[in-house]
């Protein structure tokens, strides 16, 4: 098998010089010498025989072929951190922390049952959880590795189980006006009312999920947020069914009847953003899940 020439060092601080700006921005970034990164480079183009970097400037860019192999090059860095991940997993077994993320839409109910038998045969290992708003939990996985992400969104790449049928349906406060209607609510009459949404949590994109259109829109951070805003009185939202039965059962908040999408429904599935590399914590947390998922489904029957 022939050796390559180019090492991952070499091509990880092209990846710098190119995503700080320069030369000065990477050897900072990198804890080098400014020295040593325009060496680096500069053997990098030698042995490959063309240029890759043009200079404008202060600022680094890259020429067509270097556009194509600092592509190439990522994919590759990646590969390698996966490949000592997997090591690092085989060779440790159970894993210290599982990075969790969760799409608040995903019944707390559910999720919590699952944390709490997880603790007691955990040994030991630390759960960090964070929650997330539709497409930010894309972001995660674009960002990194999260060991187990909760959400409605798979993206192309990853392997994913169905977990558990997630139901929205449309409340309000008792007094509000649109509890006062005779008769099904049209989505016209509805369009009336000022409607509390969730803010999609995610940078690179934004998900307006259930946003009927109209002008009178309150935008919030959480279903939380939503949940207390609209139990104020305050305009009406879909909001997670499974985490409203008290509210509903106490009379804090009414079910709408609407004419038509009253209740919506969709899949949360349980992605693993370490693919094969999973460890057993993880996949006896999603065990865990599935069961509690699982009692859920039963107690809608």
């Amino acid at each position: 098998m022939k050796a390559p020439r180019v090492t991952l060092e070499q091509w990880r601080v092209l990846q710098a010089v190119v995503d700080k700006g320069g030369f000065a921005q990477a050897a900072e970034a990198l804890h080098k010498s400014q020295s040593s990164i325009s060496y680096t480079v500069a053997k990098l183009q030698e042995q490959l025989g063309y240029p890759l970097l043009t200079i404008d400037g202060r600022k680094a860019k890259l020429t067509e072929r270097g556009e194509v192999l600092l592509r190439r090059s990522r994919h590759l860095i990646r590969e390698a951190i996966d490949l000592e991940e997997l090591a690092h997993t085989l060779g440790q077994g159970w894993e210290p922390e599982i990075e969790l993320v969760v799409d608040e839409a995903f019944p707390t109910p559910a999720l919590l049952r699952a944390l709490k038998a997880f603790e007691p045969q955990s040994q030991g290992t630390l759960v960090q959880l964070k929650e997330v708003v539709l497409s930010g939990a894309l972001d995660t996985l674009s960002q990194g590795s999260p060991d187990l992400v909760l959400s409605g969104m798979v993206p192309k790449g990853y392997l994913a189980d169905p977990i558990v049928e997630v139901e929205m349906i449309a409340v309000a406060a008792p007094d509000h006006a649109l509890c006062a209607e005779d008769g099904v609510i049209s989505n016209e009459r509805l369009k009336k009312e000022l409607q509390v949404v969730i803010r999609d949590s995610g940078q690179e994109s934004s998900i307006d999920q259930g946003w009927l259109g109209a002008d009178r829109r309150w935008t919030v951070s959480s279903v939380q947020s939503a949940y207390e805003v609209v139990a104020s009185g305050v305009g009406f939202a879909w909001l997670p069914m499974a985490d409203l039965r008290d509210a509903l059962e106490s009379g804090r908040l009414k079910k709408l009847e609407l004419e038509s999408g009253g209740e919506r429904n969709f899949h949360m599935y349980a992605i693993f953003g370490k693919g094969e590399r999973t460890g057993p914590a993880t996949r006896l947390f999603v065990e865990l899940l599935q069961q509690s998922c699982a009692q859920c489904t039963d107690l809608r029957r």
